[in-house]
């Protein structure tokens, strides 16, 4: 059995503190891990409202220059949208579009969701008229 498999395993359980022991057992084996094992492990984070541990694992991701995918960009901001952290997820969803990543309807929907829950509707219109232009194009 592989991390990866092992990391989505928690995902699915929940188990995001084993998820994260378990990218650290990784790097402790010189064992790197690529894109669907960061996923998983910041997928988990999101599941249980872990949103500064899902942007600790974005970041090592983008730092070991590891490809983010639309799921990446997904995982972090649902779970700063879950964590009620609209500011930074509006943060995120703006890097991604500066250094054109790859993001998603999920992804505008978690950043308008994230806008809506803190009572900044103005910046919710803003993503969706990003959104419906984008779509536009």
């Amino acid at each position: 059995m592989t991390f990866s498999a092992v990391i989505s395993a928690c995902e699915k359980g929940g188990e995001w503190e084993k998820a994260v022991q378990l990218m650290r057992v990784m790097q402790q084996c010189k064992v790197e891990p690529g894109t669907i094992t960061f996923n998983s492990a910041m997928s988990a984070c999101e599941k249980c409202r872990e949103w500064a541990m899902a942007l600790q694992l974005f970041a090592a991701m983008v730092q070991s220059k590891v490809e983010c995918d639309k799921v990446s960009v997904s995982a972090v901001i649902s779970a700063c949208e879950k964590g009620g952290e609209w500011e930074r997820a509006l943060q995120l969803f703006s890097m991604i579009a500066r250094n054109e990543l790859e993001g998603s309807t999920i992804t505008s929907s978690a950043v308008i969701s994230a806008c809506e829950r803190a009572g900044e509707w103005e910046k919710a219109l803003c993503v969706f008229g990003d959104m419906a232009r984008d779509k536009a194009e």
